[in-house]
């Protein structure tokens, strides 16, 4: 196949601008804000509605105690009514008596029966006196306790109050941090910006003679030709000759980059359409990713630290030419090399 294809201005690449990174990342930031800010609202609206349910209830047992102590109340004073009914009788039988004692022997029998009337009566005057003492004890028992709700409720007046202060802090604390992140985040992206321009400007004039090693947008991007043979995951001596120029410019440019950017170099492997089935590769992903992978083990073996490098698989599924011609083929098998933030 042929190598040696110069770049034309309609190729793909010019429309992955590097910025479509910056703002996946931006945006993947703001959603995790709004996540944090949702679940704090959660908890705290969870907070608010337990305690305004307890208020609900004690309120409704506050009106259901003072129905009660109202009852209890009306007890009461009909029992005191009643108790002074008997009074009354029970004094009118005793002046009857007296008079039938002094009225002589013919008044014994009405004697005797005004006497088991006085009998009756103490009885009745009694049992009102316990009715009494017992409704008064009741309503002494209401009256406590429902000075104790009114105190539950000013506490749970107080505490909802702390609530809804703190969940307003909250807020605060949360929109701050927000502006804090994206600023510390814009910053981040403005430097690994200028790092990514040294980087790629250095590989540019490394290999600048190389029309099969393209720039496109962010990236560099290799013809799979240049680093593998046809169905291989094995990099050809060629192509350990092209990641030795990539491991000398990365190695140098880690010096430089702070060490606070969370900086990667993400390696891609892409694959034509055409089924690949292979006991080593049983379909396209498993090439693409193996192809990866072999790139970033060669890096590591040439210094660029590990944790600074990631491998991805696309196989045939991100082409950028949908024809099913072999230059369209040729553009799709490719390996991709971009500088980015994690």
């Amino acid at each position: 196949m042929a190598r040696g294809r110069s770049r034309r201005g309609g190729e793909y690449g010019e429309f992955w601008p590097a910025y479509v990174d910056v703002l996946s990342t931006l945006l993947l930031v703001v959603t995790l804000l709004m996540s944090i800010f949702m679940i704090a609202q959660y908890f705290s609206a969870q907070e608010v509605t337990g305690k305004d349910s307890a208020l609900q209830r004690l309120t409704q047992q506050i009106s259901e105690l003072t129905s009660l102590l109202s009852l209890e109340k009306g007890k009461s004073q009909s029992a005191q009514d009643e108790l002074a009914a008997l009074q009354a009788s029970l004094a009118s039988v005793k002046a009857e008596n007296e008079k039938l004692s002094g009225a002589g022997l013919g008044a014994d029998e009405r004697a005797k029966a005004a006497a088991g009337q006085i009998v009756g009566l103490s009885t009745d005057l009694d049992k009102q006196k316990n009715i009494s003492t017992e409704a008064l004890s009741k309503v002494d028992l209401l009256n406590q306790q429902l000075v104790a709700l009114r105190r539950q409720i000013a506490a749970l007046n107080d505490a909802l109050e702390a609530s809804e202060k703190k969940g307003a802090e909250s807020d605060k604390t949360i929109k701050d941090l927000g502006v804090r992140l994206n600023t510390a985040l814009a910053q981040q992206v403005q430097e690994l910006k200028r790092y990514r321009s040294d980087f790629f400007g250095r590989l540019r004039e490394l290999l600048k003679n190389r029309n099969d090693i393209r720039v496109v947008g962010d990236r560099f991007v290799f013809e799979s030709e240049v680093l593998f043979a046809s169905g291989s995951a094995t990099l050809t001596p060629e192509g350990m000759a092209a990641m030795d120029q990539i491991a000398e410019a990365i190695v140098e440019l880690q010096k430089e980059i702070p060490p606070d950017i969370n900086w990667a170099l993400q390696i891609n492997g892409h694959t034509d359409a055409r089924p690949i089935s292979k006991a080593e590769f049983p379909s396209n992903w498993e090439l693409s990713t193996a192809r990866a992978s072999s790139v970033v083990k060669y890096l590591v073996s040439r210094g660029v630290p590990a944790d600074r490098l990631v491998a991805a698989g696309y196989a045939e599924f991100q082409p950028v030419d949908s024809g099913n011609t072999e230059e369209a083929y040729q553009k799709n098998r490719r390996i991709e090399l971009k500088l980015t933030n994690r």
